[in-house]
């Protein structure tokens, strides 16, 4: 437990700063303090509430990505470094799912994977050439799917992008993209 408010405020913004996506209850757990606590302790420090941040996020990325148009990317890019490495994240909801189940299709997965893969790339014109991948586990309606790209080694016109895509702490799909930058 953190000692005095100057501390806790500290530790705040460092856990902000590694994981935007963290909800008030979530730092209050992980603080030991009351969510209105929290609140208040964002207001002074003039951090916004999750959804602004996230927001703040979406618009920074989009306005980075020249690999595809922000309304073809599967899920919400959060931030891009082009030619470096994405992050994304889908809402799963009831209509992903398969039939008289709550397990999201594998097709969502491999969508937004996909999608992460081609918008890391810093060109206007790209194609997904091949795949390799493996799925590690299920999403279940509800999950929200955090889809991390790195862009690897550039080699003939190609550049390699891997994805790993959890569900809180479990991995559930691993990818490796071969992308094909076009003329």
């Amino acid at each position: 437990m953190l000692k005095d408010k100057k501390s806790r405020q500290n530790e705040l913004l460092k856990i902000i700063s590694s994981n935007p996506m963290i909800t008030d209850n979530e730092l209050a757990t992980s603080l030991n303090v009351s969510v209105s606590t929290i609140r208040l302790d964002r207001a002074l420090m003039g951090v916004p509430e999750l959804r602004e941040r996230i927001k703040t996020m979406a618009e920074t990325a989009a306005s980075k990505l020249q690999s595809l148009n922000p309304s073809e990317v599967i899920g919400e890019l959060l931030e891009l470094e082009p030619d470096k490495w994405a992050l994304s994240v889908l809402r799963t909801a009831k209509d992903m799912a398969f039939r008289f189940t709550d397990i999201v299709s594998d097709n969502y997965i491999y969508a937004q994977a996909g999608s992460i893969a081609v918008a890391a790339i810093n060109a206007a014109k790209v194609i997904i050439d091949s795949m390799r991948g493996e799925y590690k586990g299920h999403a279940r309606v509800g999950d929200i799917l955090i889809a991390r790209a790195k862009v690897g080694v550039n080699h003939e016109g190609k550049k390699i992008v891997s994805v790993r895509t959890r569900v809180g702490d479990k991995e559930i799909f691993v990818g490796r993209f071969i992308i094909e930058i076009l003329d």
